[in-house]
């Protein structure tokens, strides 16, 4: 599976996550074969948890593993430092991610320590986001943090 094909699926929450009035970033992690472990969206809205991250939700919704190193975590947007965290804590081997124009995250600290990473720049994620900071910079800004 293409790190396009698998964006999709975080698309598809990010979409969710935005429909439910949440902040449209979505994420899946993938096992080595292509197959969906766990998929998820950002929920710090809709359940009033702050921690409650698109990473997180689809690390979460995947279970326990053995092992983490031939998994790919995907995302629609930059990780920020505590999903970085989250990536590097587990060992997860890859991350895709769909942009890091709107919000620059961790991912180059994620490279730096072997974590291979994919930046696709996809234009679909761009728009989300741009569209949604517009349209609601108090509940971006509230999620990043400032």
């Amino acid at each position: 599976m293409s790190p396009e094909q698998m964006l999709t699926v975080a698309v598809e929450e990010a979409r969710a996550g935005l429909a439910e009035g949440g902040i449209p970033i979505g994420a899946a992690l993938f096992g080595p074969d292509g197959e969906v472990l766990g998929r998820g969206h950002n929920r710090r809205v809709q359940d009033g948890d702050p921690s409650m991250h698109a990473e997180t939700a689809a690390f979460r919704a995947a279970g326990r593993l053995r092992g983490y190193g031939r998994t790919t975590m995907v995302t629609t947007l930059s990780p920020c430092w505590y999903c970085s965290g989250l990536v590097r804590q587990f060992g997860i081997g890859r991350v895709v991610v769909g942009e890091a124009r709107t919000f620059f995250g961790g991912h180059d600290w994620l490279t730096e320590h072997g974590v291979e990473v994919t930046v696709l720049d996809d234009p679909i994620c761009v728009n989300l986001m741009t569209d949604f900071i517009a349209a609601r910079p108090d509940l971006w800004f509230e999620d990043i943090g400032e």
